[in-house]
């Protein structure tokens, strides 16, 4: 227990959105600067819902955080790491968002369900998440993915690797 709160701790610090002291592109960011922050915000989202999906929604789906399941500690571990790294992702596709007028826009509202999922990371590792934790979690997958729709920005789930989840390998954007 005590090695995987370690490893939670961790990898919740591993990546930031931006540098301390960098300033945040504001809402008259260049043609490019748009762009590559559609990008990095349709990658960041489709890594989230990934793992949210693979290592969340389905182990919770299929029985496989209840008490006395074979394979319950492994399955909220990886879990407790699939929060870490959804929310560090989740909160990265919001700062790159804050470079498209557009898109800055159609996220606000969903920054506050993101703040909330911090909560999640701790009753995952205690397995005491519930229906409605996940229904939120997946509820905040959806508007994000919606808002990236409205935007124009196609963003397509993406199973993260196992080095990614653990926070030992930055992602396709560098981070």
């Amino acid at each position: 227990m005590l090695l995987c709160c370690a490893l939670l701790a961790t990898s919740a610090g591993c990546r930031s959105e931006h540098p301390k002291g960098a300033a945040t592109p504001g809402g008259t960011a260049s043609a490019e600067h748009q762009k590559h922050a559609r990008a990095r915000f349709a990658a960041n989202t489709g890594l989230a819902a990934g793992a949210t999906y693979q290592w969340i929604v389905k182990p919770y789906r299929e029985g496989k955080f209840k008490d006395g399941t074979r394979g319950r500690t492994a399955a909220l571990f990886k879990a407790g790491l699939a929060g870490t790294f959804t929310y560090n992702r989740l909160k990265a596709a919001t700062g790159d968002a804050k470079g498209d007028p557009l898109l800055a826009k159609t996220t606000a509202p969903v920054t506050v369900r993101i703040e909330e999922l911090r909560k999640l990371g701790s009753k995952l590792r205690t397995g005491k998440v519930s229906e409605a934790d996940i229904a939120s979690l997946e509820k905040t997958m959806t508007s994000l993915k919606s808002a990236g729709r409205s935007s124009g920005v196609d963003v397509r789930e993406k199973v993260p690797s196992d080095s990614q989840l653990a926070g030992s390998q930055p992602d396709k954007a560098g981070r």
